[in-house]
């Protein structure tokens, strides 16, 4: 018997390199043009308006226009999430690159995933949160606690905004790099957001890089009781 949605076709559209690549820089969570991102394919422009043409078609993509210009960016964060666990496994059986990036180690260290925090920094602020118990799992999966929801409002974050947004709170992200969760859902976007907000760390322009200035990194690792470098 044959059970569940049937994965084929998506798998086949994220096998094709010039498509996985597409995705992956999409991961940042910005939105780009087709220009840009024949450019990460490495394609030429008529080539990567099929790519983009399928991605959309199956609901992976997302276009929206403003001016002349066309911005395409992940159709929902379930893709993000899919993309991350997707690299965890390749990770882990060695599916790594021939030659890495320059910002390969940055990456591993600070990065985006779609909207929140990932790499060294961001499990670490999710095994803090979880030895101090300001994150538990109830019955509805990870939840803040009580001194959780305290500790996100003095650090500037509205839980209960958060709470009426149509996402999940809390949501546990395998960190491919890492091989161990950050945190995710409107309160891991929330932590990133207000990193940023504070001037601890910027985006890395057209990467999913996030630079903490050591002055940021020391707060961060204060504010959040991480370990000393």
């Amino acid at each position: 018997m044959k059970d569940g949605p049937n994965i084929v076709g998506i798998a086949a559209l994220i096998g094709d390199h010039a498509r996985a690549e597409i995705l992956t820089a999409l991961m940042a969570g910005q939105a780009l043009t087709a220009t840009e991102l024949a450019e990460v394919a490495g394609v030429t422009k008529q080539t990567v308006s099929a790519h983009l043409a399928k991605l959309l078609d199956a609901q992976l993509l997302a276009v929206q226009s403003q001016g002349r210009h066309r911005y395409f960016r992940l159709a929902h964060r379930d893709v993000g999430q899919l993309l991350e666990g997707l690299m965890g496994v390749a990770y882990r059986i060695g599916a790594v690159r021939v030659r890495s990036s320059p910002r390969e180690p940055a990456l591993r260290k600070a990065r985006v995933c779609y909207d929140h925090l990932a790499g060294e920094l961001g499990v670490l602020v999710f095994d803090s949160l979880e030895q101090r118990r300001f994150l538990r799992t109830g019955s509805e999966g990870l939840e803040l606690t009580p001194q959780g929801k305290e500790f996100c409002v003095d650090f500037g974050i509205d839980v209960e905004a958060l709470v009426r947004q149509r996402r999940p709170l809390c949501r546990a992200c395998l960190d491919w790099s890492m091989r161990r969760d950050h945190l995710a859902g409107a309160v891991g976007a929330a932590v990133l957001h207000r990193c940023l907000e504070l001037g601890w760390a910027q985006r890395a322009k057209r990467s999913r890089v996030v630079t903490f200035s050591t002055v940021g990194e020391s707060a961060l690792r204060e504010r959040f009781s991480l370990p000393r470098k």
